[in-house]
Formats: structure tokens, sequence, C-alpha cells
């Protein structure tokens, strides 16, 4: 057994538990050993990329399930079909209307297409997290933009924000132009269990969703869907046969369909469970006196359309903590590995398939916590928010990922032009992007994020205080 192997099993005996992706949350149910079915497109068991047979049909399961035209395997994640559906969508070099919030594969599709990309900003919520965009917000900037040729958007965020797909859906085909949703994190909509409606059934063109976020299949398992023809459904297969691999795995695609085969027979008793245990945790956390979980009536109509609280949004409050020390309290102390950390809230992600033991853990440990007082660490205020503020535009970022680039430190940068992605990982959602000014604002975010000891990406080399700028 290699290191990694050893790795894996010993943890799988610990009493590790997961509140991250992906959602089948390590339960085993009815599924074959999968050296068994590893195999390739041999006799009688269909080409994804030539679907016609037996992979066609449990595609045509996956259509049928959410309510859409056609629906596409995808074994390379939400990525691909994001990247496929935003390629066949728009010709090169073509404007497009993006929120800023949108997860880097879609700033990929931008860079890889030389796209020009206006961007819909979110509002900022009461407790500093990026909330909705709204239809108003669509209709005003196409509007503004005549030659916009489709709108890409996020929906739900990564805790959670819901933004009206059906308003905008309207405002965006009122102008001729097809709505891409990132749907990504919300694959368990639609299904009951007080979960908002899913984005297809919405009015959206193209819908793309990771079933291993927030369902019970294999990480990389992915959905696009596509609901009307003003996206061609031959471009996105050309687009898939570029971006998804050409040896997809069976085991996968295998996963995929007894995820689809278990929500079509049993989805309706799992999501009432499910909303029990959700429920029951979230009266057990009411008391709460320094730590806070988010609830729906923080975030009233003009943050947040809807919000999906299957996402637990724990925030620091008063408790002297960072996100980053409470992520690491309820890890060590209490063996509960969180999804996402940031700079004064961490999140939990949930699915059909935790076990009322995680819920009650977490409920106790918050309330351990609450009780205690920890020192305040000096804190800059920077919120989440913050960090994806609006940066001046020097040159189109297809434009400036192909400069070269020189590394300086980075109290040098102010004014230069960035030339790399810069995003805290997760959500994978840029600060920063090829092209934009380097600002004061956003080196003290970035500053804030290392110093709290949050994850910072980039090609730079931040550790060492240095970012890569575009050299002309």
């Amino acid at each position: 057994m290699n290191q990694l192997e050893k790795a894996l099993d010993a943890y799988k005996d610990t009493d590790m538990y997961p509140f991250h992706m992906p959602g089948h949350k390590r339960q085993s149910f009815d599924f074959p050993n999968p050296y068994t079915i590893d195999i390739t497109e041999i006799e009688g068991f269909d080409n994804l990329h030539h679907a016609s047979g037996i992979l066609a049909q449990a595609q045509k399961r996956g259509a049928e399930l959410y309510g859409s035209r056609d629906c596409f395997y995808l074994v390379n994640g939400s990525t691909c079909g994001i990247l496929a559906a935003v390629s066949a969508a728009v010709k090169k070099g073509q404007r497009v209307l993006v929120a800023r919030n949108c997860h880097k594969a879609v700033y990929h599709a931008l860079f890889l297409r030389e796209l020009r990309a206006e961007y819909l900003y979110p509002s900022v919520t009461a407790g500093s997290i990026q909330g909705q965009i709204t239809p108003e917000q669509v209709e005003q900037a196409l509007l503004s933009h005549g030659d916009i040729a489709a709108v890409i958007i996020t929906s739900p965020t990564y805790e959670g924000i819901v933004s009206d797909i059906e308003g905008i859906a309207r405002a965006a085909h009122a102008c001729g132009v097809p709505l891409i949703v990132d749907e990504a994190h919300g694959a368990h909509f639609g299904f009951g269990g007080g979960f908002p409606e899913n984005a297809v059934r919405q009015g959206a063109d193209a819908v793309i969703m990771s079933l291993h976020k927030t369902m019970p299949a294999f990480t990389q398992t992915a959905l696009l869907h596509l609901c009307t023809d003003r996206i061609s459904g031959e471009q996105v297969k050309k687009y898939l046969g570029i971006y998804e691999t050409s040896s997809p795995s069976y085991v996968l695609m295998a996963g995929m369909d007894s995820c689809i085969r278990l929500i079509r027979e049993e989805g309706a008793r799992l999501f009432l469970e499910f909303r029990k245990k959700l429920d029951s945790f979230y009266q057990h956390t009411r008391g709460l006196k320094r730590l806070h979980v988010m609830v729906r009536t923080d975030l009233p109509q003009s943050e947040a359309y809807a919000w999906d609280d299957s996402k637990i949004v724990i925030f620091t409050g008063t408790s002297g903590l960072t996100g980053k020390q409470l992520y690491e309290k309820l890890l060590q102390e209490y063996h509960l590995q969180m999804e996402m950390v940031s700079l004064d809230y961490v999140l939990g992600m949930t699915s059909v398939m935790d076990r009322e033991e995680g819920f009650e853990r977490l409920a106790a440990a918050l309330k351990e916590i609450d009780e205690k007082s920890f020192s305040q660490e000096p804190c800059l205020k920077a919120s989440l928010a913050g960090m994806y503020g609006e940066n001046p535009k020097g040159m189109e970022l297809s434009e400036a990922w192909e400069m070269p680039v020189q590394s300086v430190p980075l109290s040098e940068a102010v004014g230069k032009l960035c030339g790399d992605y810069i995003y805290l990982y997760p959500p994978g959602i840029p600060m920063i992007v090829p092209g934009e000014v380097i600002t004061e604002s956003f080196l003290r975010n970035v500053e804030e994020c290392r110093r709290l000891r949050l994850s910072v990406e980039g090609n730079g080399d931040l550790c060492s205080g240095r970012i890569n700028v575009v050299s002309f």
C-alpha cells in the first residue's frame, strides 16, 4: 500500500466528520467494486462523445430528472461544462455580461475565447458576503451595451445566495441574449425540502451543476443542461470534445446514473429527512451569544432573492476568534472538517447523506466554543465582499494573459497591471484578473488574507510578498 493509500485508509477510520464536499459524505450504498467496472469504450457500452445507446439513455434520465431538453454527463467537473457552454454560446471576441463573483472557470472561458467582459457586481450583505445579482442590474447593463452576446451568472453562491433566475432570464431574453447559469452548488435544488427551484425550470438556457458538491456522487462528476435552442447542442458537443477527456471514466458515469436513480426513487423521503435535520440544527444553535449561525432573516430581499440553508455559515461574531482560528478549533479539537474558511466565518456544506450525528456534534461544538472568551486579534476589518471590489481595467484579460510578466514586491505594484489571477481558494473567485490595475486597497486586502493565514493563490510568489505584473 503506497503512502496516499495508507493516508486515505487511515483517515476513513477516524471520527473526522465531513462538512465538505463530496455530497455522498463517504457513505457507501449499493455500488459495485470500482475495479470490476472500470472499462473503456468497448462493445455495448456506448461512447460519451457520440452517445447513442446506454450512455444516451443515462443522460436522458438526467434531463428528465431536472427538466432540461438535453443533459450532458461531465467527468471533468463543472469546469468543462462552463467552458463548453460559454464557447458554444458566443463567437470569439464578443462581449459578454459576467457576474464578478463567477468561478475562475468562467474567466478561463473568457481568456480562451478572447471575450470582452462587462462585469455585474453583486450586492454586499450585512454580513459582508457577496449577495445577489438582480434582474434590474442585468436589464440596465444590457441596455447600456447593445452588443452583449450572453449573460453568465453564478447562483447559488458558495454561501448559498440565490439570485432571481426567472427575472434575469426574462431580462436577457427580451434582448435576445442567452443566459448561462453556473449552478454548480445547486444540484440539489428542485426536489423539495424547502430548497429553491433549479435554474433549468426558471428559464435559463444553459445550466451547469456539480453532482459531487451537494449530491451523492463521486468527486469530479457534473451535468450540463441545455434548456432552449438559444445555444446550439451541436456546438456544445463540439466543445465538450475539446474540454472533456476522450477517456471518460465509466466508474464516474455509473456513479452519476446511480445518484440520479436514487434521487428519482427516494428523493422525496431523503429531502424530507434532510429538512428535519437542518431545522433541528438551526433550532439548537439559535441561542449562541458570541458566534452567529446565519439564518434567512439575516438576508433581506435586497441582498438575496433566496438562500440555500444547506450551506452552514458560522460567523465568529464577538467571540474574539478569526475565521481561521474557529476553523482550526473545529478541526483539531472537535474533529469537524469544514469546507471553507474566510476572514470572519467558516462554511460547512451538507447534503441528504449527512447523518444526525454530524449535526449534533457541530451544534455541541459551537455551543462549547461560544461559552468561552478569546482575546481579539487585531484586524483590518476587511470583508470577504471587499476582497472582490471593482478594480480598474487597463487591458482586456485575454490580451494581458498573453503578455510577458515580471515579479515585483507588493510594495512596488500599485498602479501596475496584474499579470495573474489572484484568488482565495476556496471559493476560487478571482480577487483580481490579468489586465486589472493593482490598487492600494487590493494590496491591503491581500496582506490581510496572508496575515490571517488564508489560502491566497496566484502565479506570483505571494508567500514571499511578490506579485507578477504585466511587463511592457
